[in-house]
């Protein structure tokens, strides 16, 4: 049996899908690829084969991408589904923003396409579990605190309101954030610039848009319930904090602003995971907080009961809804840096760092034993002499 991802392209047009077949034939020794010509041929072909990824073009006549890629979601949640597409209009992005995890720009290199689809691959084996994986390939939105939701509809209602006033509410708010940095990031809008922060990706987005997700499809929702051990809010807070504790790690070693940038936007996702789990696995979930305690942490308690920590859990999230490598590797390796091979500052370090410092000087308010920093690999990366700067870092942050 062939351990080949099998990828499925979906085109009316001929001329594109024998195109496509010759623009790929380089990728016949590492994807099995089938070529269909319309959204019910597809799913004619995906009734008698499973398929790990689907592209489909956005405009077809009678069964559109959309509409095809809503049935995929539906019938076949782990199937990753991506979309081919020029720059969004509004009715598009209305249209898809629930149903596809990446959109690709059309026409899209080959390279490119052999890049994502490499990401793509290693992402669908991170995790073993197929049941997390189809609860996590399910998920088109997370809630929100409900005070930032109330206060964000309250905001995008006044005619007089600012993007600026936007952009600064939901770089609050882990879930909001998450959700403008998908979109913005995807070749969907044509925008192809790096973003350094959710507010950024909100400016990007545009007020109408902003104001059609929220007001129209609702994307954004607000949290109906949470764990008595893990309130959220101290969860949004405990990202906010080492996202920005990271960044000015980042600026303390001497990185460059784009990496800065992605520890930023890694530290306030890292722990996505944890939303995921309270949101969809609530009593399961309570049980695993239940079982930590002074010398059990958190990640732990998780392998063990669920056989998947929090940071894999919202790699798996994030590298699906197509942020970049970098962020989705730090948010995957925080805890366990000593699997992730690094010869020099990255993000997954810096949020190691941070999400440590935070144990430190924060004890108590998050549930689990305090992480252990991995001296190991910040000594290999020649980084152990500047612990003291970074701890009166930490100090300034924290307000000790």
């Amino acid at each position: 049996m062939s351990d080949k991802k099998r990828i499925l392209f979906v085109d009316d047009d001929p001329d594109i899908l024998s195109g496509m077949k010759r623009m790929l034939r380089f990728l016949r020794k590492q994807f099995d690829m089938k070529f269909a010509g319309g959204g019910l041929e597809a799913l004619d072909i995906m009734a008698r084969q499973s398929y790990d990824i689907v592209i489909s073009d956005m405009r077809m006549p009678g069964m559109d991408g959309a509409e095809l890629l809503k049935q995929v979601k539906k019938q076949y949640p782990n199937t990753i589904r991506m979309m081919l597409t020029g720059q969004a209009d509004d009715e598009s992005v209305l249209r898809t923003v629930g149903v596809v995890h990446q959109f690709l720009a059309k026409p899209c290199e080959s390279e490119d396409l052999k890049l994502t689809l490499a990401r793509v691959s290693v992402l669908h084996d991170l995790l073993a579990d197929e049941q997390l994986k189809s609860m996590i390939s399910s998920v088109d939105s997370l809630p929100s605190l409900p005070a930032t939701y109330v206060r964000l509809q309250e905001i995008i209602s006044d005619s007089d309101c600012s993007i600026a006033d936007v952009g600064a509410l939901i770089e609050e708010d882990v879930a909001m954030s998450a959700k403008v940095l998908q979109l913005v990031n995807s070749a969907f809008f044509g925008l192809f610039r790096h973003i350094d922060s959710p507010s950024r990706a909100v400016s990007l987005l545009g007020l109408e848009t902003i104001k059609g997700l929220a007001l129209g499809v609702q994307v954004f929702s607000k949290m109906q319930a949470t764990s008595k051990l893990m309130p959220v809010d101290l969860l949004f807070s405990h990202c906010m904090a080492v996202g920005s504790l990271a960044r000015k790690i980042a600026v303390a070693a001497g990185v460059e602003k784009q990496v800065a940038d992605d520890c930023f936007i890694a530290g306030i996702l890292h722990d996505v995971g944890k939303l995921l789990f309270l949101v969809n696995m609530a009593e399961a979930y309570d049980e695993v907080l239940n079982r930590t305690g002074p010398e059990t942490s958190l990640h732990e308690a998780e392998i063990q009961a669920l056989q998947a920590d929090h940071g894999v859990v919202g790699a798996y999230l994030i590298g699906l809804w197509g942020l970049p490598g970098q962020v989705v590797e730090a948010i995957c390796f925080h805890h366990r840096l000593e699997e992730y091979p690094m010869e020099a500052f990255t993000p997954a370090l810096a949020i190691h760092l941070a999400d440590t410092l935070y144990h430190q000087y924060c004890p108590g308010l998050l549930v689990g034993a305090c992480p252990s920093l991995n001296e190991e690999v910040i000594g290999r990366v020649g980084l152990l002499e500047k612990m003291e700067e970074f701890n009166e870092i930490a100090r300034e942050v924290f307000g000790e």
